[in-house]
């Protein structure tokens, strides 16, 4: 897939101190990699292999972790914010270089996932949209009691996934014009995204969590939850056991 990806690299990760004090957010380890090594190595399984690291907070750790790219066979440059921007500002400043591109993706640097982001791209030309959203289902932070009308319980379902609520999973597929809608400061979702959207320039990719992976890091168990999925699948994509 001959797109560019950007992947915000540049925040606190406040809610998962103290390993984020002295290591970006993005290079904490799930099952023995770093994150942003997972993610990389998902898109590049599907054929990305330019990136774009949005980087600002520990940024001298990241690029002295992956350089250029070259041992992970991608190539990568860096657009470094020296003040926090939030995610519209920092995707902004790295304009100049992501307008050199017809399309392309934008990832959370706290997410895996083994989606198929080629999907979100083919959806930008079908629908004729700016942007185009992964989405997929809402799975419960808690466990689910089934109670009859006598108030007895009746089943357990534990963190079970809820059908009809779909969520931002944080990969998007999107064409430079997004760029010129940015304001140079605040989150894509709370400006650009609404705008578009109420344009009729955003559609939503459904990727069903039966058939996928995806998860969000945002606490340490989150980062063992997740270890250990991944070492039990044996690897987000093939070629790439944890």
């Amino acid at each position: 897939m001959s797109v560019v990806a950007a992947i915000l690299a540049g925040g606190y990760g406040k809610r998962l101190r103290p390993l984020t004090i002295e290591r970006p957010k993005p290079l904490l380890e799930v099952a023995g990699k770093p994150i942003l090594v997972h993610i990389i190595e998902w898109l590049r399984y599907y054929g990305v292999t330019e990136y774009v690291l949005l980087v600002g907070y520990l940024k001298e750790k990241i690029i002295e972790t992956l350089g250029s790219g070259s041992k992970l066979g991608v190539t990568i440059v860096y657009s470094v914010e020296d003040e926090p921007l939030g995610t519209a500002g920092a995707l902004k400043n790295a304009a100049g270089i992501l307008r050199h591109y017809d399309k392309f993706l934008l990832v959370n640097g706290d997410i895996l996932t083994n989606l198929d982001p080629t999907l979100l791209v083919k959806a930008l030309d079908e629908k004729g949209a700016s942007v185009a959203i992964a989405s997929v289902q809402l799975k419960s932070p808690y466990g689910i009691l089934e109670i009859d009308e006598d108030g007895r319980v009746s089943s357990f379902r534990e963190k079970p996934v809820i059908p009809d609520y779909w969520i931002n999973a944080g990969v998007y597929a999107m064409r430079p014009e997004v760029l010129d809608v940015l304001p140079q400061r605040g989150d894509i979702e709370k400006t650009a995204f609404p705008q578009l959207a109420s344009q009729g320039k955003v559609v939503a990719v459904k990727y069903d969590l039966a058939r996928v992976y995806w998860r969000s890091i945002d606490s340490i168990k989150d980062l063992e939850e997740a270890s250990r999925d991944i070492a039990e699948m044996g690897g987000l994509v093939p070629g790439h056991s944890p």
